[in-house]
């Protein structure tokens, strides 16, 4: 399911799309452009399932053309299935959700093939597959750790599976790190029974879905009231020389602080400066860490921080 952490970014990276254009922009498209660019997260999580499966099957093309060589070696005649019959990937292939969504969705890997094949040489070519094939370990947890180190070592760090990244979409190197997560924990979750796994949900719950609305609705409806207070707060500089991305982040923390009972003042910054280290410049995070300090001290003071329930752990 998609985290808050991952929800954030894609607000701010709407945000930022939109702020840059010249005509202005409504809340309504905003949103609905944000949660486009959701689906095709979700797209990712269902793709990164379907290329372990449509791997195994190259996999076993290529061990059938082994065997029908001409002039054959022990291994040719010989050749190790684990892969192809890592149970896992077994388990996988009965999920019929994954499937109906492929469908629906018209995701085909096979319009992707010559990266497909650049992908599954450079991944037969690593240490980690040989040990694999070669070991005399057959178990379930062993398939299951073959899949998680494909996913955590090799593809995250892959190249052409980067700049396919980058040709399909513009967010999916961002999203890529968090979907990769999602799909190590369905296989997590999957059990030796035999049993279908079940894919994750794209939203962990309904509040989660409104809290994306309400995020970047508030954001772009309340923008004005908070530029001036971010401007009350940095008497020093200039709004117009502070970076861009900064004022997005600072208008988004803000909102969160003031809409959302029962988030944690704490939790608010902690993620909002997480978020400037890797989308700002060097000196952001303490900018901003200092910016929304004054601001939180301004709404207590004021007792404007509503908070509730778990809002008001720290």
């Amino acid at each position: 399911m998609i985290s808050r952490r991952l929800i954030r970014i894609k607000v701010l990276q709407v945000l930022y799309a939109y702020s840059k254009k010249n005509e202005g922009y409504s809340s309504n498209v905003a949103e609905k452009e944000l949660f486009h660019s959701i689906d095709k997260f979700y797209d990712l999580y269902h793709l990164l399932l379907l290329l372990i499966l449509e791997m195994a099957d190259l996999e076993e093309k290529r061990i059938e053309l082994r065997r029908n060589k001409k002039i054959q070696t022990s291994e040719d005649l010989f050749p190790s299935t684990k892969f192809v019959d890592n149970k896992v990937i077994r388990n996988i292939r009965l999920i019929e959700a994954l499937y109906d969504y492929k469908n629906a969705r018209k995701l085909n890997w096979k319009i992707h093939e010559d990266t497909l094949k650049r992908i599954y040489n450079d991944f037969i070519s690593t240490e980690q597959y040989q040990n694999y094939i070669n070991s005399d370990t057959d178990s379930f947890v062993s398939d299951k750790e073959f899949l998680n180190n494909f996913y955590s070592e090799f593809l995250a760090e892959n190249i052409n599976f980067s700049e396919f990244l980058e040709e399909e979409n513009i967010y999916w190197n961002d999203d890529a790190g968090f979907a990769i997560i999602m799909v190590i924990k369905t296989i997590e979750n999957i059990k030796e029974n035999g049993k279908p796994g079940k894919l994750m949900p794209l939203f962990k719950n309904d509040d989660d879905k409104e809290y994306t609305k309400k995020l970047i609705r508030k954001a772009i409806v309340d923008q004005k009231e908070y530029i001036k207070l971010i401007e009350k707060h940095t008497q020093n500089w200039d709004t117009e020389r502070i970076a861009h991305v900064d004022l997005l982040i600072l208008q988004l923390a803000i909102t969160e602080l003031l809409e959302f009972p029962s988030i944690p003042v704490k939790v608010t910054m902690n993620e909002f400066i997480e978020i400037s280290k890797y989308y700002s410049t060097e000196r952001s995070k303490v900018f901003i860490n200092g910016v929304l300090d004054k601001i939180v001290k301004d709404f207590e003071s004021d007792k404007r921080l509503n908070k509730t329930g778990r809002g008001l752990i720290g």
